[in-house]
This record gives structure tokens, C-alpha cells and sequence, in this order.
């Protein structure tokens, strides 16, 4: 049962937007096309079409906001031409209403089965196809707003979690001058890796956020020893390995997919694909394929920059050692991509040492 209120209220929501809604009737038959037209020219503006071919023409130059579908017609039956409508990205949020005599729960299930929102029954009278037309626009308006606010919510949380993600490396800075551009840098050579491999936008982006904390556990260990200018002694190296654990379980602490991902790249970016990396010694594959590339990157990264202990590597230097030690540090396959983004890779390192370059004459002012 409609309320007739509802009806009204939808009526004029609609009438306050200025929008005069499109509705789109397809029918075979004269007559049912011109009920239907005259009971809905007063409120909305029809389309006509007397066919499923002639309905497909008339979504390819313009989309009405719902459409009422006749089931029973020659060539191509109602059921078909909503399914073909509902396969489409274009028109698959369209609402349709089918016009039937067919009234068995049978013809129902198939039609909710194939896309339609609702039935209208033969013989059609004005207060019903009102009533459904008006509540079905005011559903899928709903839902468009709904979308929106979905979309807005889900905007805020991603610069929630970008914000979290910068607190983090903003910590990281503090406790090691050369970490900043560092976790900028190589996290953009994962990038670059990553869109080569052909992985989706949002895998890249949250790969890139990901790689920028693999040395958040650095946080937990001394400053005599992580900021020693020269090299490690073998306990000090130890310790520093533990990095890797304290960056996990800081990281691993949030149930946020990012932050677990970050946690897994944490605990996995010093693993060796021999098996002689650490902590957990693992080889190959079961190194997750995330952690793989952040240990490419890592490196390549730390060898062409400078130390208090060492000069920074020439460029092609560090490639040769990714390819020396393809197998045996490195995931070979991922070696093997990287190097092929040579150009990418020396764009990043280039725009990165501007940065640093004037971040240098700004401090000496």
C-alpha cells in the first residue's frame, strides 16, 4: 500500500530540484504507450520506444532516471533487454519497473532475478504507476546520495590514514636525518615497480604508503647505534636487526589493512630469497611478494646514497649489484623488471637529489 503523502513529498522534492526526470517507456504496443504517456507526461518527460533495439539507440545518447519495461514483445522479450541493460556500466543503476499481465510468482522471481526493481500489473492505473514511479526515483536518488556520502567518508578516512602514515615518518626523521628522503625515495622506486608489474592503482598507492614505514622499528633502537659513522660491530648489528620485529609489532597493532600490509613489509624486507636473510629466514615465494620489492628498492636506494661511513654508489654500480645478487638476495624476476625501469628509476633519483639540493642552500642561509 502507497501513501499518498509519500508520493506528494517525493513529487516535490523532485519539483524543487528543477528536474524534470526522464522516464523511458518501452512497449510494442500503441496503446499501453500512450496510457502510460498520458498518465506520466504531466510530471516527468517520456521517452518512446517500441522496441529493445529501439530502447538501446535511445541509452546511447541519453539516460533516463528510470524505465518502465514491457515483458511480452517480439524479437527481444523484456527479461533480455533488462538483463543487456543491466550489463552495462552505463545503465546498470538505472531502476526498472516491468508492465506485465504475467502475475505468477515464477514471472516475479525471474524478473527481481534479472535486474528489475519492481512490477507494475495490467491493468495500469494512474495512482499506481505514479506512486512506483516517484517512490523507485526517490529510492535511487537516496541511494546516489548515499554513494556520495559513502564516497566523502571514505575520502576522509584514506587522508585519516595518510595523515597516521606521515606521523610515522615524520617520527622516523627525527631519529635519523638520512631516513626522510630515504623512505620518500625508495618507496617511489616501488612504485615504479609495482605500476611495471601491471597491479591495480590502488594496490601501487598502498604498496607506496606501505614501503615508506619498512623502517619504522627503527624507533627502538639506540642512537649510538643507529647513527654510528662507520661500520657496525657484529653485537651492534644484532641489534639493529631487530628493526625489522619492532617495526611489525608497532605497525601490526592496527587492524587496518594498510597498516597490517606495512607490518608484513616491516617484518619481511631483510628476508634473502636464499633463505639466509632475517628474521624468519625465509626463501623464494614464501617472502611476500611486497616485502620482495621493498627489499629491492631498500638496497638499491642505500647504495647510491651517502653515509657518514661510505660514499654513495654510482648508479650503474647498484644495478650491477642487484643483478649479481639476483637469486641469491634477490627475487630474480623482480631484479629483472627493475632494471628495465632504469630511465624511471634515475628520474626519481635525480628528482629527489634537487629536493635535497635545495633543502641544503635553505639551511645555510
Amino acid at each position: 500500500m502507497f501513501d499518498l503523502n509519500y508520493l506528494n513529498d517525493n513529487i516535490a522534492m523532485l519539483s524543487q530540484e528543477n528536474l524534470r526526470k526522464k522516464v523511458l517507456v518501452v512497449d510494442d504496443l500503441a496503446d499501453n504507450i500512450n496510457i502510460l504517456r498520458s498518465i506520466l507526461q504531466d510530471t516527468y518527460d517520456v521517452l518512446v520506444a517500441k522496441s529493445g533495439d529501439m530502447a538501446f539507440k535511445i541509452l546511447e545518447s541519453q539516460l533516463p532516471d528510470i524505465i518502465l519495461l514491457d515483458i511480452m514483445m517480439p524479437s527481444m522479450n523484456g527479461y533480455e533487454v533488462c538483463q543487456r541493460i543491466k550489463q552495462s556500466p552505463n545503465t546498470a543503476q538505472i531502476p526498472i519497473i516491468f508492465i506485465t499481465a504475467m502475475t505468477s510468482a515464477e514471472d516475479e522471481e525471474h524478473g527481481f532475478s534479472v535486474g528489475a526493481v519492481d512490477y507494475i500489473t495490467k491493468p495500469i492505473t494512474p495512482r499506481t504507476t505514479l506512486a512506483r514511479v516517484a517512490s523507485h526515483l526517490a529510492l535511487a536518488q537516496q541511494n546516489k546520495l548515499n554513494q556520495q556520502l559513502i564516497a566523502q567518508r571514505t575520502d576522509q578516512l584514506k587522508e585519516a590514514l595518510s595523515s597516521s602514515v606521515d606521523m610515522l615518518r615524520e617520527a622516523g626523521t627525527y631519529n635519523d636525518e638520512l631516513t626522510g628522503s630515504h623512505m620518500w625515495r625508495m618507496a617511489d622506486y616501488c612504485t615504479v615497480l609495482a605500476e611495471a608489474l601491471g597491479w591495480p592503482t590502488s594496490d601501487v598507492e598502498n604498496l607506496h604508503l606501505a614501503a615508506s614505514m619498512h623502517d619504522t622499528g627503527k624507533i627502538g633502537i639506540p642512537d649510538s647505534i643507529l647513527k654510528a659513522p662507520r661500520e657496525l660491530t657484529r653485537d651492534e648489528y644484532e641489534v639493529m636487526k631487530q628493526h625489522s620485529i619492532i617495526g611489525h609489532n608497532i605497525l601490526g597493532k592496527s587492524k587496518s589493512p594498510l597498516f597490517q600490509l606495512a607490518a608484513e613489509v616491516s617484518l619481511g624486507h631483510h628476508e634473502k630469497w636464499d633463505g639466509t636473510g632475517y628474521p624468519n629466514q625465509l626463501s623464494g615465494e614464501d617472502i611476500p611478494i611486497h616485502a620482495r620489492i621493498v627489499a629491492i628498492a631498500d638496497v638499491f636506494d642505500s647504495l647510491t646514497m651517502a653515509r657518514p661511513y661510505k660514499d654513495a654508489w654510482p648508479f650503474e654500480a647498484a644495478f650491477d649489484y642487484l643483478r649479481d645478487n639476483a637469486g641469491s638476495h634477490f627475487d630474480p624476476g623482480l631484479v629483472q623488471v627493475f632494471i628495465k625501469q632504469k630511465d624511471a628509476i634515475r628520474t626519481i633519483r635525480d628528482k629527489w637529489q634537487k629536493v635535497e639540493n635545495s633543502s641544503n642552500r635553505i639551511e645555510a642561509m
